[in-house]
Parts: C-alpha cells; structure tokens; sequence
C-alpha cells in the first residue's frame, strides 16, 4: 500500500470512527480520543500536499467554529451532532498542527 493510499485510508477511519465514537458514550472516550489524534497525525503527514496546505487550514477552522458553536443545544439530535462535530475536531487539530508547521518550515526555508 503507497503511503498517499495509507493517508486516504487513515483519513476515512478517522471520519467514520468520530462518528460512531460519538454513539459509543463515555465508556470508550478516552480510546476514541486517541485513535483520532494518532489518525489525524498521520493524516497530517501523509495526505496534505503543499497545494493543498490553505484549503485544507480553512476547512479546519470551519470544523473547529462549528463544533464550538453550541449544536448540543438542538433539541433531539444537538448531543449526538455535538459530539460528532467534538470528535472531528479533536481528529483534524492535530493534523492541522502538523500542516501548519510543515508550512511554517517551507516558508522559513525560502
């Protein structure tokens, strides 16, 4: 497997286990939480491109401001969709760490 193909796969993990983690309550939190962060790192490393560094930065900030937008609140689904949108930020923020300083490395190296 070429590692663009391990990155795409680490991606898509990352996404269907923020959302089932948010079905599974606070019995497997802890294990959830370190799963995302240890696929967001490697998506971070793997899957980002130079091309793609702003897009990819926007796209988090907006997954960030709407997970800190007070959705649990909705009456019916606001827990769930709150905890879906916790769990892709807590998956996204360390790739966008790890983005962020590999842009700041190739600015600095110019």
């Amino acid at each position: 497997m070429k590692l663009g193909e391990m990155g795409h796969w680490a991606f898509m993990l990352g996404i269907v286990v923020a959302i089932v983690g948010a079905f599974t309550g606070a019995a497997y939190a802890e294990t959830v939480t370190y799963i995302l962060v240890i696929l967001g790192v490697i998506v971070g490393l793997l899957n980002i491109t130079e091309k793609e560094v702003t897009s990819f930065l926007i796209a988090v900030m907006a997954l960030l401001l709407a997970g800190a937008a007070g959705l649990e609140r909705l009456p019916a689904v606001g827990g769930t969709l709150g905890l879906i949108l916790s769990n892709i930020a807590t998956f996204v923020a360390p790739a966008a760490v790890i983005v962020a300083l590999k842009a700041v490395y190739e600015l600095g190296k110019k």
